[in-house]
């Protein structure tokens, strides 16, 4: 593929703009040591305040797969659903999520107070989840899911875009990671959690249990939410617990990232300028589309205590045996994304976890052994590293400008959501209990996932070729921006 001129020119450094920040990195804020000094208490400050973010994926999560657990313990039969009308339950959230998604985002990037506005859908979202405890029908509960779907598209999009305008690309898989692993945690301790209230709060007022369910995580995420008002950053120009030098120093640190400022130095439209530029690059287009075939493939995510009823036990244990597999992924995704970040390798990392993915669907398609299938189970949960690294790399190729980043990270997200659309179709009760047809179509995203990560790998790095080689004929020696391969 012929690179576009316009991937390169727009974060192309000039020799003077190079030259000027090494003169400067020294004087700016002390010195070299006085300045790492600094930095390391920015960066402290910035991760206890993001941890905050983890929390809130981890209720975004669970206020959106809760239905997962509550569909064998009544849910089905005091709904009156039929055929296919659960598996659209799921899906109709992702419409939702689907339509507000790019809108959200540009607002956010527009406004500069993810602090208000992030926690203020948290709150809706959670009024609306508690809310589905009280429905009777399909229409009511469909209903209710469209509007958590709505509601909740401005969430992640908007996480990402907040961690992307604080860390350096050498910086900002751990942090990511850090964040999906709330969606991990959630598929872990969710269960865990759904699992004590369905097992002793059936009848409770006269309730069954998998409306106390809806009730209590619900409640929990409208207390959350109000109290990370007082807790999330805003934007580096317009958080007010930075002091004058912390602050500096984060625009600073995003300028010499990508050798041209955040802000000022590349923003020169009105508020669809960003739109504009993200719906003309092809490589939003084909992330989109990867990103749909990687989601396919982790359609497995919200059926897992479904997987794990197949390996024959009583439910309170089956839900139980949900989390080991999580734990495990958790702790890999944040393992592999440090080291991808150390290594500013991505696609590499992201294949072999969807090796290990399509080893562990394998092994579920050709065997029903208890053992061998709850190991496939934890091969799948860690091919979700895969997805964080994707999301990683998307914050990387499309750095500057701003609100570009920001139409970048949430129409791709948007249009993934078509694979969980599609994704919720993937796992009928009729191709139970071997799921084999499941498992296929799982690989089948996989490898999709995998040939077309190497192709954008090979146009990246004719780009990273062509940026060298424009430095050299400038004379600028000091290495600028490359896309991470």
């Amino acid at each position: 593929m012929a690179p576009d001129p316009l991937d390169t020119a727009s974060i192309s450094p000039s020799k003077g703009h190079i030259e000027c920040k090494e003169l400067n990195l020294d004087i700016d804020f002390g010195g070299i040591e006085a300045r790492k000094k600094l930095e390391r208490r920015l960066l402290w400050k910035l991760d206890l305040h993001m941890l905050m973010l983890v929390l809130i994926y981890i209720l975004n999560f669970i206020d959106r797969n809760n239905v997962g657990a509550a569909r064998s313990r009544g849910l089905v039969t005091d709904l009156h659903l039929k055929g296919q009308q659960f598996a659209t339950l799921l899906s109709i959230l992702y419409v939702g999520y689907i339509i507000m998604q790019v809108p959200s985002n540009m607002f956010l990037n527009y406004i500069g107070k993810p602090s208000l506005y992030l926690p203020a859908c948290m709150i809706i979202w959670g009024v609306i989840s508690a809310l589905t405890g009280i429905t009777t029908n399909f229409i009511g509960a469909l209903l209710m899911r469209f509007f958590i779907g709505f509601v909740e598209a401005a969430f992640f999009p908007g996480a990402v875009f907040l961690i992307s305008k604080w860390y350096k690309k050498d910086e900002i898989g751990a942090r990511v990671a850090i964040l999906y692993c709330g969606n991990l945690i959630s598929n872990a301790f969710g269960a865990l959690i759904a699992s004590g209230i369905l097992a002793n709060m059936d009848g409770v007022r006269g309730q069954a249990a998998w409306r106390w369910l809806f009730y209590i995580e619900g409640s929990l995420t409208v207390t959350v939410a109000i109290i990370s008002i007082f807790l999330l950053p805003d934007f580096p120009t317009t958080t007010k617990w930075l002091t004058d030098d912390e602050r500096r120093l984060a625009l600073k640190r995003m300028e010499e990232d990508a050798g041209v400022g955040d802000q000022a130095e590349t923003e020169s439209g009105g508020f669809g300028y960003g739109f504009r530029l993200a719906i003309t690059d092809w490589k939003v287009w084909w992330f989109a589309t990867l990103s749909v075939a990687q989601v396919i493939a982790l359609s497995f995510v919200v059926y897992f205590p479904s997987l794990t009823v197949t390996l024959g036990y009583n439910p309170t244990v089956t839900l139980l045996l949900v989390a080991p597999p999580w734990v495990y992924a958790v702790i890999f995704t944040f393992v592999w994304a440090r080291h991808s970040d150390k290594t500013q390798e991505r696609f590499f990392h992201l294949s072999i976890s969807n090796l290990i993915g399509i080893l562990g669907s394998l092994i579920s398609i050709c065997t029903m052994n208890t053992a061998a299938r709850y190991l496939s189970l934890f091969f799948m949960a860690q091919s979700c590293s895969a997805h964080v690294l994707m999301t990683t790399w998307i914050s990387s190729t499309f750095a500057r400008p701003p609100s570009k980043r920001a139409v970048c990270f949430s129409l791709i997200n948007a249009l993934q959501q078509l694979g969980n659309v599609a994704g919720s179709y993937v796992w009928p009760i009729n191709w139970g209990p071997s799921y084999r047809y499941s498992y296929a179509t799982v690989i089948a995203g996989y490898v999709t996932a995998i040939v077309m990560t190497w192709i954008l790998r090979q146009h990246l790095k004719t780009l990273n070729n062509k940026l060298e080689k424009g430095e050299e004929e400038q004379g600028i020696k000091v290495k600028g921006f490359r896309y991470v391969l």
